[in-house]
């Protein structure tokens, strides 16, 4: 049995790896994991709906279910829980706020390492639109999403489900 479990998890994995293409992103096999965190009650659609209305302009307008299906491109390679793994990309729980490289257990890339700026929105919408000329040296492989009414509402969906404080 438990080599069934070790062999289901580490197909799990390849496959994770192989969604993000050849080249991977910012991590490597063997990178630790944070121990995860107690996991906080899930909003309400009441709540979303309010902390999505005191976003500032125009992510304030976003669509959550529009973001929640443009965040299926990136799940391959992030997770968005509390205290969730790293995958292929690190888990962007928290994300707002947070310095570029600095999740810890996951190995990012000199670029972003050394990128010196906090992750916000207009840094993600900039990041996603095109990571490659954001972020010369960065090794994520997803080519950019050129839609900025999608980027809207990717960036609404992950201010709302990775624990973004208004304010912050």
């Amino acid at each position: 049995m438990r080599s069934t479990v070790i062999v289901s998890g580490v197909a799990i994995l390849a496959g994770l790896l192989a969604a993000c293409g050849p080249g991977g992103s910012d991590s490597t096999a063997g990178s630790a994991t944070p121990a995860a965190a107690p996991a906080a009650p899930a909003l309400t659609d009441a709540e979303k709906q309010e902390l999505l209305a005191s976003l500032p302009a125009p992510y304030n307008t976003g669509n959550l279910e529009n973001g929640k299906t443009t965040f299926a491109l990136c799940r391959s390679c992030h997770t968005i829980t509390p205290g969730g793994p790293n995958s292929t990309g690190p888990n962007l729980h928290g994300v707002f706020g947070r310095t570029a490289g600095t999740h810890a257990g996951f190995k990012y890339s000199d670029a972003v390492k050394n990128a010196g700026f906090n992750w916000d929105a207009e840094k993600l919408d900039a990041w996603l639109a095109d990571p490659k000329g954001f972020l010369p040296g960065n090794r994520m492989t997803f080519v950019g999403l050129k839609d900025a009414e999608k980027r809207r509402d990717l960036i609404a969906y992950l201010k709302v489900e990775t624990g973004y404080k208004p304010g912050e």
